[in-house]
């Protein structure tokens, strides 16, 4: 596998509201290597999002990126300006949102909203940029793709506006995709046929992925690598191997015990008992604490990072002992 050519490092991302300061992302870091899907999971205000947004530059007011690198080939993202960033997102970095009808225009075809994603980064001719985004539509396995470049968004069903966003995403061949959560709405069939198209454009193109869910079973099938969040804050992050079959925070071990499929027939659900905590009143101890099984009076303080491999690295006091 090629060399990092993406790496996010100390990243702090907080919201300075009237409330107080929330701080959404906290001293997160992780690389990526071309040909690799790193997925990021974790409850809903983990800091996912945030961090999606942080890479592409596309944090509103009152949030702003307090500190961190993020690097792309070496270069320094987070000291370039708004217009700067313009000419790496879609270029270079691109990013898929979880509802399509969001992203797309509902009054215009999808040849237009195309050729406008190719405009604003390249001069060609019309016919050139025709052949593009029959061929990018094509590849995500859209049928009759000539046909669909005439067609409003409202007159495709979701699976097929979700592929023209992918298509969209892919038709300047950026270095990065961030996919968020962008099959949650979609039936298990076409969530299924997505991930598929997804990992092929990945493998054949040598793009790297940045996959954000709350679904471990997707990502049992699609990452590399998972990153595991919770308050803003890493979890462990391993290989896929490593967060699946051998969980060691206990947070990751609640995650996996709540999938529904992993239960009895019969018996009660799993779930992870009470809730997040605010992120305004966040201190430097583990902020699972207060839900977890194992804690004691040690969690209330620094967190240490535990390293049980070269690719497996947990943030706990009292990591769980492996069960592979």
């Amino acid at each position: 596998m090629s060399e990092t050519f993406f790496e996010v490092a100390g990243l702090n991302t907080w919201f300075f509201t009237r409330a107080g300061t929330f701080k959404s992302v906290r001293d997160v870091s992780f690389s990526l290597r071309r040909g690799e899907v790193l997925g990021i999971v974790g409850e809903s205000g983990s800091g996912k999002s945030v961090t999606g947004m942080s890479i592409m530059g596309q944090v509103d007011e009152p949030g702003r990126i307090v500190s961190g690198s993020i690097q792309l080939d070496g270069e320094e993202l987070t000291t370039l300006s708004f217009d700067q960033m313009r000419h790496y997102r879609g270029r270079r970095i691109a990013m898929v949102f979880q509802n399509p009808l969001m992203t797309l225009n509902p009054l215009m075809r999808i040849r237009d909203q195309m050729f406008e994603a190719i405009s604003e980064h390249e001069s060609m001719p019309q016919a050139e940029m025709q052949s593009r985004c029959i061929d990018a539509l094509r590849s995500v396995g859209i049928p009759s793709p000539e046909d669909r470049l005439s067609a409003y968004p409202h007159e495709l069903s979701g699976g097929m506006r979700q592929r023209v966003v992918i298509a969209i995403a892919l038709l300047l061949n950026p270095d990065l995709i961030i996919a968020d959560e962008p099959t949650t709405a979609l039936d298990v069939t076409i969530q299924a046929q997505i991930i598929h198209q997804m990992r092929r454009q990945i493998d054949e193109r040598g793009l790297g992925m940045i996959w954000i869910t709350h679904d471990l079973a997707t990502l049992s099938e699609l990452a590399d690598r998972i990153l595991v969040m919770y308050a803003g804050a890493m979890m462990e992050t391993g290989t896929t191997a490593d967060i699946i079959g051998s969980p060691r925070h206990p947070y990751t071990r609640k995650l996996l015990e709540s999938v529904p499929s992993l239960n009895v027939p019969g018996e009660k659900l799993r779930q992870i008992r009470g809730s997040m905590p605010s992120l305004l009143s966040l201190g430097a101890g583990c902020p699972f604490r207060d839900r977890c099984e194992f804690a004691t009076e040690a969690c209330a303080e620094i967190v240490p990072e535990r390293v049980f491999s070269p690719t497996h690295r947990v943030w706990c006091h009292h990591p769980i002992e492996d069960e592979r």
